[in-house]
């Protein structure tokens, strides 16, 4: 039985069953596991060292915007990350890039622009759909850039410490629910201002928080 390389992270079956033919497509042998929340995806990564690709919902159970993508990539770099989402609008499909994704697929793509898009990511390149314009801030692209760069710096503990300093928590609160001692926590927080070149805790939680979308009101899409 073929190993999976391919993951696809996404809480609607009919997508994932759209994608998963795609996939069939485009890559031999390709055994594709399915999950339908960030957690269980994680799991999966874990349990299957053979998976090269991801792709990842942009709202699913336990992603908020580009999250997921961030310690996708701080914890697991070799992952190749393709976004996917009906939140399609230019600007989010730049940023999952310069957030260092390898893809933006629409879910309204049909399949010729899915497969299409997949051989881009195999052949070692960046897809994005061909409409999209570039007229975004060269500044904010680069600032994006920069901090995707320092996300990856960090370890995975530094990492997992930075989302709790972002929610709010105190060291002593941080300590105890990784059961560790508050010392180490504080020296996680130091290298973590650090790495991000910020001076204090309420910075490094603002960073942390432009990985975020904000909702989308009235709206029940994903």
């Amino acid at each position: 039985m073929p190993q999976a390389k391919v993951i696809i992270a996404d809480d609607h079956p009919l997508f994932r069953t759209a994608l998963k033919h795609a996939i069939t497509e485009c890559i031999d042998d390709a055994a594709t596991l399915e999950a339908d929340n960030f957690s269980e995806l994680l799991t999966a990564i874990e349990e299957n060292p053979s998976l090269e690709i991801v792709f990842l919902d942009l709202h699913m159970p336990g992603n908020n915007g580009f999250t997921g993508l961030t310690q996708l990539q701080n914890h697991y770099p070799d992952l190749v990350v393709i976004m996917v989402s009906s939140d399609d609008n230019d600007q989010t499909m730049q940023k999952a890039i310069n957030f260092g994704a390898a893809a933006f697929i629409p879910k309204s793509a049909d399949l010729t622009t899915i497969e299409r898009a997949i051989d881009t990511v195999l052949a070692g390149d960046i897809w994005l759909p061909e409409l999209i314009e570039k007229n975004e801030n060269q500044q904010i692209a680069l600032a994006n850039q920069r901090l995707a760069k320092q996300m990856a710096q960090l370890t995975p503990q530094q990492y997992v410490v930075l989302t709790q300093v972002a929610d709010g928590q105190l060291n002593k609160q941080i300590a105890y629910d990784l059961n560790i001692k508050e010392t180490t926590v504080k020296k996680h927080v130091s290298a973590i201002l650090e790495k991000l070149e910020v001076n204090n805790r309420t910075l490094a939680g603002l960073a942390y928080q432009k990985l975020m979308l904000a909702p989308v009101e009235n709206s029940t899409n994903h």
